[in-house]
């Protein structure tokens, strides 16, 4: 292909990678966003490989990654969603390192002179330091998210300051290998190694509750990492696909962090349950709660006006969002107004009880988010909380609490509550719930798809 060819394709290919951000945006578009999007990476991998002769090599990895990856999605369950997230985001980052190496190797094949000019050295130096922190970070969200490594902060003295020192003298590293006039191995080297082991040190201090930013964060970590590779190697392709990355990533970096009322920089820097608190507002001593029966529940439920359901991580864990669907449309039927109250934050990843929901095709219109329905918490009859714990916390509101401020689903506002959990356990941020020991609400205790089966029965 010529090279306005190859030009123009990248640039039709950019646009189905904007069309498919824009179908993401919605669950109702999602699924032509994913048909945008695959599309337009199909057309930039044909078309990158009209430049190069070694098809043969190309074709194997592909196969072996398709191989890979196929049997990966058929087996990965909902619930595993976030850590796989985490996982493929520490595989850009890699992948922008090991091309940064060939890079720096032989920088003639890659286009480049053999003594690489100042530009490229700062691309490289960009694209290697973020890819490294975006590997070693996104390997310990995953180890927390898939439960092999305990979500509770790391964190010890003089940590903040290590980091720092760390930082610092990863820049002047970068600085030596960008004033050498040749290549200069042992500062690259030395540069990388200590990003890979600041990406490490950045997320250990950070606690479970704060793990829907970090995978935000870290999918923007890994566009921008791809994107300097893409100016190191002249390939606008990978520089357009990298910006939209990092800058989407950010953007809902952001949303998160003001969904938990969050500094960003807070966050990055760990301490969102890092006192170790297990309780908000609780004088020590014993509290009570009021326990019930699905037979209970489905009464109330069968007698009411309006009905919220409020999906959490005990739903995915359950996989009880069909049974949930069954139920809404036996309370449909019988008069009952149902709907469903998202919070930005609810699950392990942002719109994880989005795609639940959308999985068991349920309405988008009953689909409802924490901004649009707060407002009707008060006019309401039951609430149906199918194990959310942190999105629901009163605590939120009593200063001195880790949480407070944290905008939650106010809940605790309805005429009754009704909490379906397997036990009085803490949720992921390690804080107890008042909500559960209001004389309104009633607890029941068992499997949410279990549960919410029987209910459906003594409806």
């Amino acid at each position: 292909m010529s090279a306005n060819m190859v030009a123009l394709a990248y640039l039709v290919a950019s646009v189905f990678f904007i069309l498919a951000l824009k179908g993401l945006s919605s669950p109702e578009s999602a699924r032509r966003g994913n048909v945008f999007g695959m599309l337009g990476m199909t057309i930039a991998v044909v078309t990158t490989m009209t430049l190069t002769e070694n098809w043969t090599l190309i074709l194997g990895c592909i196969a072996i990654g398709a191989v890979i990856g196929t049997i990966i999605a058929k087996r990965v369950q909902m619930t595993a969603m976030p850590e796989l997230v985490a996982f493929m985001h520490s595989l850009v980052g890699l992948a922008a390192v090991f091309i940064a190496i060939a890079a720096v190797n032989n920088p003639v094949s890659f286009g480049l002179p053999a003594v690489l000019p100042a530009g490229s050295k700062l691309e490289l130096f960009l694209g290697t330091f973020i890819g490294a922190m975006t590997w070693s970070g996104s390997v310990i969200a995953f180890l927390k998210l898939s439960g092999r490594m305990s979500g509770t902060p790391v964190v010890f003295t003089g940590q903040h300051f290590l980091n720092l020192l760390l930082a610092i003298t990863m820049i002047g590293f970068g600085l030596w290998f960008f004033f050498s006039e040749t290549t200069n191995w042992t500062a690259f080297i030395a540069m990388t190694s200590i990003a890979f082991l600041l990406g490490f040190l950045i997320i250990i201090p950070i606690g479970g509750a704060d793990m829907p930013v970090v995978i935000s964060m870290l999918n923007s970590y890994s566009g921008w990492a791809a994107a300097g590779i893409g100016f190191s190697l002249g390939n606008p392709m990978l520089i357009i696909a990298g910006s939209l990355v990092g800058s989407s990533g950010a953007i809902l970096s952001y949303i998160m962090c003001k969904a938990m009322n969050r500094p960003f920089l807070s966050v990055i820097l760990g301490g969102f349950g890092s006192d170790g608190n297990t309780a908000t507002g609780d004088d020590g001593g014993q509290k009570t709660h009021r326990s019930g029966s699905a037979e209970d529940a489905a009464f109330l439920m069968g007698n009411a006006d309006s009905v919220i359901i409020i999906p959490g991580y005990g739903l995915a864990v359950a996989r009880a969002q069909h049974a949930v669907k069954e139920l809404a449309e036996i309370l449909h039927e019988k008069g009952v107004n149902v709907r469903f109250a998202i919070h930005p934050v609810a699950g392990r990843m942002p719109g994880h009880m989005n795609v639940l929901l959308a999985e068991a095709e349920i309405p988008y219109e009953q689909v409802l988010e924490m901004e649009e329905i707060n407002s009707d918490f008060s006019n309401t009859d039951v609430v149906l909380v199918l194990g959310a714990n942190d999105v629901v916390n009163p605590a939120a509101n009593t200063p001195g609490s880790p949480i407070y401020g944290m905008p939650i689903l106010e809940a605790h506002k309805a005429r009754t509550v009704m909490v379906v959990k397997r036990s009085m356990g803490v949720g992921y941020a390690g804080l107890d719930n008042d909500l559960f020991y209001m004389d309104k609400t009633m607890m029941i205790f068992g499997d949410a798809k279990k549960v919410v089966e029987n209910m459906v029965k003594s409806i």
